[in-house]
């Protein structure tokens, strides 16, 4: 295997990837083999999608396939070898289907398929896995820069796919991102070497997931309403439970439903703590609070939680022996041996009844729900503040936590600015300080939590409607991003920032494999991207550059 998608990969050796039969998330050689192949399928389905749709046929069926496959590769998602073989052959399927509707539409003309379109995969897992060997990642012909450049497409095509998946089930997709998905997965499948070429298709890319990230905040804030700010408990209360972690908002409130009048109490947990402070959600009283912190941390919390639990989609880390019996998995999600639901959580619900009750803990909360909306309502304050120079300075700390070493820089980052600044976080990075104390400037609380990952959308606004307020850029804003990357998600926010032409950000703890020296030099000169440093030092920097 080779892979080298996430923050987390093996970085010993001459290349950084990891490169043996297992990868640091826990995934085999076999289950990464599979993705790539099926990665490899979802292009060919790319190629004649693009061509069908220049003729006007479309197939919504092949375009929520590819969503939902491309977010089986994410890391720390699926890791059932047998889930990939089965999506390898529908992906063989929908990729005939719609080879047979552009030819039709194409006549005498039809487009005669080369690579991936061209592929026939396997029906047993032995020959699978010697095809996949052909189709990897890592192309031996090319330099290390394409490749990279290459991947960084691939892996932020992986991103901006969850996104979007999380808004299709939740009735929102769009035609407009159908069809770039469908020319991205195209454009890779020619196996580019055009540098520049590259870049523009990333940041292309970037925008997409701009489009995206609306396109979901629309599904959730018109499926559960707009956030509102919120006090979350974080102890437990007594009796039956469900914790349901990862980020699926649909999933969750089929939960809450499915045990609604049961006596059962739901817990959240990681990226899914947003979801208290939505009124569509708050409205189930027994939606109780978050239990625990960020995805790394599951193997303890899940230990210490003794009702049933629910992984919704990234991040699953192996269950341990203590919680290997009462953990399900739905969506994208899966591991071997453990029961995967599809819509019905009837067994979630029985073994919740079945298991140890929580205890009542004495209770501690905190606050959320500081979306776009709820910031944007106080903006004359906020203004004011910062005209006033009450408030100096903006920070957005947020992206994706992890189990690396380096990450105590956010904590730190976090508990040094001064005073006179705000901290805008999202993601759930935001464990690493969410219950320190932060005072407030004028009332407005200087730890505002915009919510998930995908909310970066809501920061966007709030950065552009302040630049409006201030008659300036956004780079001209007192504002400094600092984002901690993990996978692939994070990789489709990173370009959506870089191609609204945002400067400046400070990513870590470290910078992707697949990025080159070469390649992170291009994206410093554009962009002014650069790694973390010393705390005080890119703290004292930030302020020295300071918009007006």
């Amino acid at each position: 295997m080779f892979c080298y998608q996430c923050e987390q990969t093996s970085r010993t050796g001459d290349r950084p990837g990891c490169a043996t039969t297992i990868g640091v998330c826990g995934k085999d050689e076999t289950t990464a083999d599979l993705q790539d192949l099926l990665l490899y399928m979802l292009q060919g389905i790319g190629q004649y999608a693009a061509r069908a749709r220049a003729l006007g046929v479309t197939d919504r069926e092949a375009d929520g396939f590819i969503l939902y496959a491309a977010f089986t590769t994410l890391t720390n998602v699926n890791f059932n070898a047998s889930r990939f073989v089965t999506m390898i052959g529908q992906a063989g399927a929908h990729r005939d289907r719609l080879r047979t509707a552009y030819e039709q539409a194409a006549g005498a003309d039809a487009w005669q398929p080369t690579g991936p379109a061209a592929f026939q995969p396997a029906t047993t897992l032995a020959e699978l896995t010697v095809q996949a060997k052909e189709h990897g990642v890592m192309d031996p012909t090319v330099s290390e820069d394409i490749a990279g450049l290459r991947a960084l497409n691939l892996y932020g095509l992986k991103g901006v796919c969850a996104y979007a998946y999380h808004a299709f089930v939740l009735g929102q997709a769009s035609e407009e991102v159908f069809a770039a998905l469908e020319k991205h997965l195209d454009f890779l499948a020619s196996a580019p070497t055009d540098i520049d070429a590259l870049l523009a298709e990333a940041l292309n890319l970037g925008t997409v997931n701009f489009t995206v990230m609306g396109l979901l905040d629309a599904a959730n804030t018109g499926t559960f309403g707009q956030p509102e700010i919120t006090q979350v408990r974080t102890t437990t209360v007594a009796g039956p439970s469900i914790l349901v972690s990862g980020h699926d908002m649909r999933d969750l409130e089929e939960v809450l439903k499915a045990t609604e009048g049961t006596g059962i109490n739901v817990y959240t947990h990681g990226e899914l703590l947003p979801a208290n402070a939505y009124p569509g959600m708050k409205k189930y009283a027994h939606l109780v609070g978050n239990f625990g912190g960020a995805w790394q941390d599951q193997q303890t919390d899940f230990v210490d939680f003794p009702g049933a639990i629910l992984l919704t989609s990234n991040c699953l880390i192996e269950p341990k022996p203590q919680y290997r019996q009462r953990i399900f998995t739905s969506g994208p999600v899966g591991w071997p041996g453990l029961r995967h639901l599809d819509g019905d959580f009837t067994p979630l619900v029985q073994a919740a009844k079945a298991l140890p009750p929580c205890v009542d803990q004495p209770e501690e909360s905190i606050t959320i729900g500081f979306a776009r909306n709820t910031v944007l309502s106080v903006a004359g304050d906020v203004v004011e503040a910062v005209k006033s120079g009450a408030l100096t300075h903006f920070f957005l700390i947020g992206g994706c936590d992890g189990p690396t070493p380096g990450r105590n820089y956010y904590t730190e980052f976090a508990d040094n600015v001064p005073d006179s600044t705000a901290i805008l976080t999202l993601g759930c990075a935001k464990y690493r300080f969410n219950k320190h104390e932060f005072g407030a400037i004028g009332g407005i609380p200087r730890l505002l939590d915009i919510g998930q990952c995908n909310d970066t959308y809501s920061a966007v606004q709030i950065a552009l409607a302040l630049a409006e307020a201030f008659e300036c850029e956004v780079n001209d804003l007192p504002l400094t991003l600092v984002i901690a990357w993990f996978e692939q998600k994070a990789t489709a926010v990173l370009l959506t920032l870089l191609a609204l032409g945002l400067r400046n950000i400070k990513i870590g703890p470290t910078l992707p494999a697949y990025l080159t020296p070469a390649v992170v030099d291009v994206l410093v000169d554009k962009f002014a991207l650069a790694p973390l440093g010393d705390v005080q030092a890119d703290i004292a920097s930030s302020l020295a550059g300071a918009g007006a």
